[in-house]
């Protein structure tokens, strides 16, 4: 069996170091960061933290080089996926099944746009990277996938994949429904992310520091109301997993945080920017995540020094 990991960065290595070092199946990494494939490629992908090995897998730059694959696991930034799907898309036929476990709500549409059979996926593990070969592994947790309803993706498939991703040593549990557990993290997302971009506080202190978490209570307060609305029963507490993330060893700086520190663009359409949409077409209003989105995107803009 062969697996593509698309977007090797540090969520994506977890899943492909895991997977590798198990050898239950071959082990393809995609990803345009050429360093970091590159030393894969030398020396393999090591991970340390929550968990220390190094795995050999096979690692590329290029989309030609992969081969037909059973699987795919897309865990590029959301604002990515477009591209990366298209790239490596030649890598799957009818009979493959294409999981994004990435943030925010909306990548699956786009998979679905290249590959027949799409996997819906949620993961609270995170990481960052250390050095080009080299991950930190921040903070295990488990990882839930379902079909994309769309796609008429079979239950088989999706048990499939999780026995493979649990056996690796990272938990994932099927569901029929995974749309509320991806709710649950995108809620958790949406008042965590901004809150640490905007202020440069690493999860713990933006927790504990009063103002800013009350902030992220009354923006997950939102979330829950358009989930509501939608009809969308969540899978678990958005509070808990601030509290989880709060009280985690070291200071872990959410993905926004990270992005912001490198002036990159962030997963914001995806995460607060998806919440008002959502909340527009369901009449709820968002005025929190509404600002955060703003806040954000005028950040993302003042770094091409406008006029």
């Amino acid at each position: 069996m062969k697996i593509c990991v698309i977007g090797c960065g540090a969520v994506g290595s977890l899943f492909a170091a895991h997977l590798a070092h198990k050898g239950e199946a071959e082990v393809w990494a995609y990803d345009v960061w050429r360093e970091h494939i590159d030393a894969i490629r030398k020396s393999g992908l090591r991970l340390s933290g929550a968990a220390d090995f190094t795995a050999k897998l096979n690692a590329t730059t290029d989309a030609s080089e992969l081969p037909r694959c059973d699987y795919g696991i897309v865990a590029t930034k959301a604002i990515h996926t477009r591209n990366a799907i298209a790239q490596a898309a030649r890598a799957f036929d009818d009979k493959s099944a294409v999981c994004s476990v990435q943030n925010g709500v909306g990548n699956e549409e786009i998979i679905a746009e290249h590959v027949k059979h799409v996997i819906r996926g949620t993961t609270f593990p995170a990481g960052h990277p250390i050095a080009p070969g080299h991950i930190g592994f921040d903070i295990a947790g488990d990882t839930w996938i379902g079909p994309f309803e769309p796609a008429n993706t079979p239950m088989s498939r999706v048990e499939e994949l999780a026995g493979l991703i649990t056996r690796s040593g990272m938990n994932t549990i099927a569901l029929q429904d995974a749309r509320g557990a991806q709710w649950t993290k995108l809620i958790f997302n949406a008042a965590t992310n901004p809150v640490g971009g905007l202020t440069l506080l690493h999860h713990g202190a933006a927790t504990r520091f009063a103002p800013t978490g009350q902030l992220s209570q009354d923006l997950i307060a939102e979330g829950e109301a358009v989930a509501k609305a939608l009809g969308i029963k969540l899978h678990g507490d958005a509070r808990a997993l601030v509290q989880k993330g709060a009280n985690a060893p070291g200071k872990h700086r959410a993905s926004m945080l990270q992005d912001v520190l490198a002036k990159r663009q962030t997963e914001v359409d995806f995460m607060n920017g998806a919440i008002v949409k959502a909340g527009e077409q369901a009449g709820i209003p968002t005025p929190l995540n509404k600002a955060m989105w703003a806040l954000i995107k005028g950040l993302e803009h003042s770094w091409s020094d406008p006029e």
